[in-house]
């Protein structure tokens, strides 16, 4: 089957797209609305898409709303390498600058609420605040993987991101993430989401368009880079400079939406981020929604992030 055009991804609506150079690549963003920036990055086997319910609620509470799709997804540039934790927090920085301003709320759900993490810990005269969906500090879901890789109790983090791990055989798991009509993706965001989302006509469409892009040429590739950089870096240097980077208190008020039926960052390891963050970190949980807050339940995400922004000027 052929690859789509990776153009397809830029869907129109109340927003503009238009490419921004940053960091030594070129990225896709979809924009609307004027004021204090923020930056939303989505998460694995996504595209911008995944921020349409809060582009547009954010742009009308008086902010200038910026949907990227991250480095090798949708229509950004696909580089072979470039997917470790430094050069994405480079990316995120990067923009922020080329974007013309001084600083960002930077919003990241699933891979990107980790690299919002990043961002705040690697860059923090860049970033503003840090809200982070299904996205517990990255320290906290090391510390916890290494808990439970050996157990075989229920709430085990190591079992539950289990992707981390098989993901790091070269070549098949891309190759198994497109196949069919990338019916895998498909398969695991229903496994991930919370049944009332994955019940709904809302839920068939966004992932349509997800197994639309992660076909284009590069995507798949590219999605599974992530973990293996962050299975690999664990022996390596540059991992263990990352980990000595971000061990530390968080430098930003961060605010936390977590799922409760989230099946693959585990509530659990969302309270243990705790250990690295400050007091203004509070912790929102979402009784009945999965991995996808933002998606499963837009309204109430909306609310809290309006909420969230309007209080840390």
């Amino acid at each position: 089957m052929r690859s789509p055009d990776p153009a397809t991804v830029r869907i129109d609506g109340p927003w503009a797209h238009r490419d921004v150079h940053a960091n030594g690549i070129r990225l896709h963003v979809s924009e609307t609305g004027e004021g204090p920036l923020v930056l939303m990055l989505h998460g694995f086997g996504e595209f911008w898409w995944g921020w349409r319910h809060q582009l547009t609620a954010l742009s009308d509470a008086g902010y200038r709303a910026v949907a990227v799709d991250l480095r090798g997804y949708g229509d950004s540039d696909k580089p072979p390498r470039g997917y470790d934790a430094w050069t994405l927090a480079g990316d995120v920085g990067g923009l922020i600058k080329a974007l013309g301003e001084r600083k960002a709320h930077v919003i990241g759900h699933g891979w990107g609420g980790l690299l919002a993490w990043s961002a705040a810990a690697l860059h923090p005269r860049l970033v503003h605040s840090v809200v982070a969906l299904g996205a517990p500090h990255p320290l906290a879901l090391r510390r916890q993987i290494r808990r439970t890789v050996l157990r075989r109790k229920a709430h085990n983090q190591a079992r539950a991101i289990g992707t981390l791990f098989r993901g790091q055989i070269p070549m098949y798991p891309e190759r198994k993430l497109v196949k069919d009509d990338a019916v895998a993706l498909e398969h695991l965001m229903r496994q991930w989401a919370g049944r009332e989302w994955a019940d709904s006509t809302d839920f068939t469409a966004a992932v349509e368009r997800y197994k639309h892009a992660i076909r284009i040429r590069g995507v798949a590739f590219s999605a599974m880079e992530y973990y293996r950089w962050a299975v690999r870096s664990q022996i390596r240097s540059e991992g263990r400079r990352f980990t000595e980077a971000l061990d530390k208190p968080v430098p930003v008020p961060s605010l936390r939406i977590h799922g409760a039926k989230d099946p693959v960052m585990l509530l659990a390891t969302a309270e243990a981020s705790r250990r690295w963050l400050g007091r203004d970190a509070p912790l929102q949980v979402l009784a009945d929604v999965g991995h996808y807050p933002h998606e499963e339940a837009p309204d109430t995400v909306n609310k809290a992030l309006k909420s969230w922004l309007a209080g840390t000027f």
